[in-house]
């Protein structure tokens, strides 16, 4: 559609070329926006009368031309980006075209010209006279007159013609010049270039000639300039309009020309220039008092062109006033202004003032400055004879002039006495710089404006002592104190304190409340202030000293006592440099001649920071001393340290501490070796400690550690210094010198033992440190597991450590050693204990206490520890597998433990105690690792306990034992007759004397035979009857069973399961027949086959599963075997068979047409075995492959580590299912069984590797809950759960198998909303078995043809592929 042009918008272009002409774009927008808006008024308008449809067309058509409109001003408006270009175009074209159309103008003229004009043009005749001169001559001669007298100009002299004239003139001027009278100021001239030149100060210059050589004639002026300037009132421009010098120079030529003469001229201008300078004084004055001044500057009098007085000072108070004159004098106007003061000045102040009036540029404030300033250095100077009078060294000088009074001796700049005249109001002002709120006004102004030295005298010397105030607190600014003019004390009438100078300082210390130092100042000569010293004892108390103080002390102090220092003793002590004396000036002669620069400052006292400071280091040293007093320890009293060091205290002797216990002997001993004690103070983390220092000659026992090979011992010990510190730090070093006293005695009473008994002890257990403080012993290889022997709370302690990369074995049982050595007291006994418990302890420590999910069916969520140690005693360790099983591990000695069934009474083997499950089988799984002379030990102790008969003749080889069947009531644990003999832990292979208990049998009911003495029969020592639990009901406060110190609490089977397990187990806590007794035996292990048993290790040939320990295995084994029978019992899917082999569980399964028996190997019984047979019924049902799969798949996959009891419930729950699925379900596991195909990318064919999960795994659907069994019988269906994974992409199926409709397919939930939707791998899956159920046939079950399917058809989707980075090109 071709452009529609707008109406009235339409230009003809210039010169009506082709080119249209040009519109503005904003007149273009607004002529389209008006037209618009035109257009919608007049369809408003038009609108209401038409119809509805009529309407809409109307509307349609507007918006569609508006639209075309405004895009066609789009387009026009982007075009407008590049339209310079155009336009620079168009101009070159219309420039082109205008020069083509003056050419085509020239052309037709020319023709025209040629054509017409040039037709009848004649030349005229030339004037061949004049021609003929102007080409021959150069000149035309011929001019009239008139003409060349009125244009042509009259030659001018010539450049020597000129300075002859002048120098002539000069000669005339100076002839005049010499003949006439001038006047004073118009002596100086200058005469040059024909005239004189007068130039009167800076008020005005005038340039004088005369016209002829006449001595009559007048002098003539060429030239008048007035000097007189002002930049500030002016503004730059001069103080005469030109129109006034016009004016000026009119009237001085009249009285020139009148014979006046130099005088005439010089009236004149001086009667001008002083009224000038007058009115300027006069402006600058008002402009001083409207500005700055204000009132201090004021205007008295102004006559014009006479006089100006301006007063100042008015604050004073003077009966005439301070005021300044500034005149003319009428009789002689040529003088220049003149100054009268009032009052009147000196001489030479009168010449200041003039010198500033006459000086250039006129200012009045400057003649106000100077005058001010003269006459404020007289008054100081008279102030300054009456202060050198009375003994105050004084300077003056300075501008505004200042008079600096030393006050003090030495004295710096900055503590001196300024005192200053007021520029404004003349009063005087003091200061001193260093202190601008000092007390000085007004009574100090006054006094010296009154010169009155009855009241001077006193305010200067209190001005002093206020100084030196200063000084004292500058000086104790870093020090630990503070200064006070005021303290609120209490004192009778009549107390010393009173009789001291008014002028005194108090020093509290920060540390010390209970101290004021008293600082006393007096005059010592006519400058000088000499510093007295006293300390106060104060104590808080209220308004009324009478009062009780309160908790926090009253806002009152009593003085106790003040004493008086010497300050020349305090100052010049021992080690204490007597001071040099001060010099005045800042640099003081060396010993080498050279000047050197003083150390301290004039506002530095050397004496008060020297007591303060030794005060405040004193003080703590007198309390601990009085304290120590108190508590019986003889020092000797503060002293000074050697070299000057510091304070000490000196210790002489320390008491023996009551509870010791030690012998006179020990005591003598510790004595003899203390060489010295000393307490001292020093810094730790810019606090003050207490640190006592103890020096003992060598050391009763030899230790490994380096630094302790010496003869000389240094014991330290620090304790901080708070508000109570002296009573605190003396408790505190009487308790650590018990500590001392306490280990000193333990020491020395193994050494007191026998050699060869250390020698063989040190031989294992070596002491690593000893100091005095605490004992360091070291066990095992190189001492690396090692126990710290401390005093602590009234007893020893023991604190288990363990070098760098190591871990102590004995933290296990560091309680019940503390126990032990605090009982015995013999650290021979307490080496025995660490030696005998330390393999065992290595070895029970590298069982696994990794807590586990999962190991309880009924709650699998509850983390369980596999393997918990609970100590008993020191020799006695229970080792509690996953809160189910209990073993009980005693150390023998002699490298021997033995190891029994924790869940059996000591004193009834039939009876269970606790919570725990006998363990069956232990006592042949223990009988796999004694040694050859422990065989003789076990003994066939599979059958029930029965009494013993004494042998014949009254005596056995058990020296008369009896052995009885436990009693029905047991013994109570408190009667002295059931208290068995515990032997001495270094000698643990004695004999006992005498008999048992009739009523109270030993351990295990028999005598064993330790392997270390065969032949000595009934040498195993008797474990204490507090550390058992003979009545079920008594459970004592240390029993693991409520409370387990340093281990985690062990779940306890819920009350449903303890009724099933009486119910399987039979009726109470009795075991009756067989072998189940058997582990309540205790059997005696060597310590390296209890390692070989805790140590984790590959497992035997045949056996599944990481890195276990042996123990390990087999408890789980057994774990897991006592759940099947939980299961079998529980569940109907398998019946229990009846056998009478011992750890064996025989069952049925009925759907199956299968029997089977599971047991432990039989040789190293660390792992479970299943052994399937078929029914009679069922010959042909089963093939052997097949029931090797699944006796296989049970080894691998169920009854292997980790031993979580819920595959024992999914695997059995599988036995419910008919035959045929049963073996659809037996082509599972020998796919899982045989593993994943060749390794291969996610993406690519690599097979699926196919898992049965026998617990529902975290990545399921939440169908059922997390690690419960995952296979699930309800009504005729049946629920799986099979796990698929290739590579990194793992999906979790549950598939539900319809035993009516022999269906296959995925359980989804049917809830949309789930927040766990299906992913894309589970929807293919379910697409899968849907399209599997069209080909369904109905005489063979679908489980297995569905799992074939998925791992055949399921494809992993692309992006749940692993991104992989490209590889480079080769």
């Amino acid at each position: 559609m071709l452009p529609v042009a707008l109406e009235g918008c339409l230009a003809v272009s210039e010169g009506g070329g082709a080119r249209g002409g040009s519109i503005s774009l904003a007149v273009l927008i607004d002529f389209i926006v008006q037209r618009t808006y035109h257009e919608l008024t007049v369809l408003a308008e038009l609108l209401p009368r038409k119809t509805d449809m009529e309407r809409k067309v109307e509307i349609y058509k507007l918006s569609a031309r508006s639209r075309q409109l405004f895009v066609r001003l789009l387009a026009l408006v982007k075009w407008a980006g590049s339209a310079s270009k155009v336009d620079r175009s168009a101009h070159i074209m219309a420039f082109l075209d205008k020069q083509a159309m003056l050419f085509v103008d020239t052309a037709d003229m020319l023709a025209r010209m040629a054509r017409e004009t040039l037709v009848h043009a004649r030349l005229p005749t030339f004037h061949i006279p004049a021609a003929v001169e102007v080409l021959t001559q150069g000149t035309y001669a011929r001019l009239p007159a008139c003409i060349r007298e009125r244009l042509v100009p009259a030659e001018g002299l010539t450049a020597a013609e000129r300075r002859a004239t002048l120098k002539a003139l000069n000669h005339v001027i100076r002839q005049r010049l010499v003949t006439c009278s001038l006047p004073d100021n118009m002596r100086t001239f200058k005469v040059e270039n024909g005239r004189v030149t007068f130039q009167v100060g800076q008020e005005f210059s005038v340039s004088l000639t005369v016209m002829g050589d006449s001595p009559t004639l007048p002098w003539r002026l060429l030239d008048v300039a007035i000097l007189i300037q002002d930049t500030d009132i002016g503004e730059g421009k001069p103080l005469v309009h030109p129109r006034q010098v016009t004016y000026i120079r009119s009237v001085a030529q009249a009285r020139l020309a009148a014979g006046g003469g130099p005088h005439a001229l010089l009236a004149v201008l001086a009667y001008f220039c002083r009224s000038l300078q007058l009115e300027l004084l006069y402006t600058q004055t008002l402009r001083l008092a409207r500005d700055r001044l204000g009132r201090h500057v004021q205007v008295d009098q102004y006559v014009p062109g006479r006089k100006l007085t301006v007063s100042y000072w008015k604050e004073l108070g003077c009966e005439l006033g301070y005021r300044v004159t500034v005149q003319a004098d009428p009789s002689c106007p040529g003088r220049p202004l003149a100054a009268v003061h009032i009052p009147q000045l000196g001489v030479e102040q009168e010449a200041a003032a003039a010198k500033a009036l006459s000086a250039s540029p006129l200012s009045m404030e400057r003649l106000l400055v100077t005058i001010i300033h003269v006459r404020s250095r007289a008054r100081l100077n008279d102030l300054k004879i009456l202060l050198t009078e009375i003994g105050v060294e004084c300077t003056l000088g300075g501008s505004p002039c200042v008079l600096s009074c030393s006050l003090l001796q030495p004295c710096l700049r900055a503590e001196q006495l300024l005192v200053a005249v007021g520029v404004h109001c003349g009063q005087l002002r003091c200061h001193v710089p260093q202190h601008p709120k000092a007390p000085l006004a007004p009574a100090l102004p006054n006094a010296l404006a009154a010169a009155d030295r009855t009241r001077l005298v006193p305010l200067l010397a209190d001005l002093r002592f206020w100084l030196m105030t200063r000084r004292c607190e500058k000086t104790l600014q870093h020090l630990p104190a503070r200064a006070s003019e005021h303290l609120p004390l209490i004192t009778p009438p009549g107390h010393p304190i009173e009789r001291l100078s008014q002028h005194r300082l108090y020093v509290t210390f920060h540390r010390h409340n209970s101290q004021v130092l008293v600082v006393e100042m007096l005059a010592d000569g006519p400058n000088g202030v000499r510093l007295c010293f006293h300390l106060a004892t104060v104590r808080r108390c209220g308004p009324d000293e009478e009062e009780p103080e309160t908790e926090n002390g009253g806002a009152f102090f009593k003085i106790v006592s003040l004493v008086q220092f010497d300050t020349f003793v305090l100052t010049h002590g021992p080690f204490t440099p007597v001071d040099p004396p001060y010099s005045t000036g800042k640099r003081k002669a060396s010993a080498t001649g050279r000047s050197v620069r003083s150390k301290q400052p004039a506002y530095f006292l050397p004496e008060l920071a020297h007591i303060v400071a030794a005060a405040d280091e004193r003080i703590p040293f007198i309390y601990l001393a009085q304290e120590l007093s108190n508590k019986g320890v003889c020092h000797g009293g503060v002293q000074v340290e050697a070299g000057g060091g510091g304070p000490t205290l000196r210790l002489i002797s320390l008491p023996w501490p009551g509870e010791a216990g030690a012998s006179s002997e020990a005591a003598g001993a510790l004595m003899r070796r203390l060489l010295a004690a000393a307490v001292r103070v020093h810094l730790r983390n810019q606090a003050r400690i207490w640190t006592v220092e103890l020096v003992f000659h060598s050391s009763p026992l030899r230790s490994l550690h380096p630094k302790e090979q010496g003869m000389r011992r240094c014991v330290y010990f620090q304790y901080e210094m708070c508000s109570e510190g002296a009573a605190r730090a003396a408790e505190a070093l009487l308790a650590d010198w018990a500590t001392v006293v306490q280990l000193h005695s333990l020491v020395y009473h193994y050494t007191q033992r026998d050699p060869a008994e250390r020698e063989a002890a040190e031989a294992h257990i070596s002491i690593v440190s000893y100091d005095y403080r605490r004992l360091v012993l070291g066990a095992g290889p190189g001492g690396r597991a090692r126990c710290t022997v401390t005093w602590s709370g009234g007893r020893l302690r023991i604190k288990p450590a363990a070098a760098p990369g190591a871990a102590n074995a004995h933290a296990l049982i560091h309680h019940q050693l503390e126990a032990f050595l605090n009982k015995n007291k013999d650290l021979l006994q307490l080496m025995a204990a660490l030696r005998e418990t330390y393999a065992p302890l290595v070895a029970l420590g590298r069982l696994s206490t990794m807590p586990h999910l999962g190991l309880q069916n009924s709650r699998p969520q509850v983390p369980v520890q596999s393997f918990t140690l609970v100590p008993q005693s020191w020799r006695k360790v229970r080792v509690v597998y996953q809160g189910t099983y209990c073993l009980e591990v005693a150390v023998r000695g002699g490298g021997v433990v033995a190891v029994r069934d924790g869940a059996y009474s000591r004193f009834d083997r039939s009876t269970v105690v606790g919570e725990f499950t006998p363990t069956q089988g232990l006592k042949s799984f223990l009988s796999l690792y004694v040694s050859e002379s422990g065989t003789r030990v076990i003994s066939e102790d599979d059958n029930p306990p029965s009494p013993v008969s004494p042998r014949e003749g009254g005596s056995s080889s058990s020296g008369g034992l009896l052995r009885f069947p436990a009693p029905l009531t047991p013994p109570q644990p408190h009667t002295p007759h059931s208290a068995p003999h515990t032997p001495h832990p270094a000698s643990p292979h004695q004999g006992h004397s005498g008999s048992f208990n009739l009523t109270s049998p030993p351990m295990g009911g028999v005598a064993h035979a330790s392997p270390a003495s065969p032949h000595q029969p009934g040498a195993s020592p008797l474990p204490s009857i507090a550390s058992a639990s003979p009545n079920p009901a008594y459970i004592p406060p240390g029993s693991p069973f409520t409370a387990w110190p340093g281990s985690p609490s062990v779940p306890r089977p819920s009350p449903a399961r303890s009724q099933e397990h009486k119910v399987a187990m039979g009726a109470g806590r009795v075991l009756v027949g067989g072998r189940a007794w058997a582990g309540a035996v205790a059997t005696l292990l060597p310590v390296g086959a209890l390692e070989v048993l805790c140590t984790p290790c590959e497992p035997p040939v045949g056996a599944p599963g990481p890195l276990l320990a042996p123990l390990e295995r087999f408890l789980g084994c057994v774990y897991m075997r006592r759940h099947l029978q939980r299961f079998i019992q529980q569940e109907d899917t398998l019946a229990h068979v009846a056998c009478a082999e011992p750890g064996v569980v025989v069952f049925r399964a009925e759907a199956g047409g299968l029997t089977g028996r599971v047991a432990l190997h039989p040789v190293h019984m660390q792992s479970l075995h299943l052994t399937l047979a078929p029914l009679p019924e069922h010959n042909d049902t089963w093939t052997a492959e097949e029931l090797q799969v699944i006796e296989k798949y049970f080894e691998l996959r169920v009854v292997c580590p980790p031993y979580k009891p819920n595959s024992i419930w999914g695997w059995g729950r599988a036995w419910g299912a008919p035959q045929r699925v049963l073996r659809d379900i037996v082509q599972i596991m020998r796919r899982e069984l045989a593993g994943p195909g060749p390794p291969g990318p996610p993406g690519s064919n690599t097979p699926w590797n196919l898992q049965w999960a026998l617990r529902i795994p975290p990545q399921a659907a939440p169908i059922v809950p997390t690690a419960q069994p995952a296979v699930l019988l309800v009504r005729n269906k049946i629920l799986i759960f099979l796990c698929l994974s290739k590579g990194e992409v793992q999906v979790v199926l549950p598939l539900v198998y319809d035993v009516a409709t022999n269906i296959t397919q995925l359980a989804e939930k049917r809830d949309p909303a789930s927040q766990y939707p299906p992913s894309s791998l589970q929807q293919q899956a379910s697409n899968i078995l849907k399209r599997l159920v069209e080909y369904n046939v109905h005489n063979e079950c679908s489980l297995w043809r569905a799992v074939r399917d998925l791992l055949n058809m399921l494809i992993v989707p692309p992006e749940m592929l692993p991104q992989h980075p490209a590889l480079p090109p080769p």
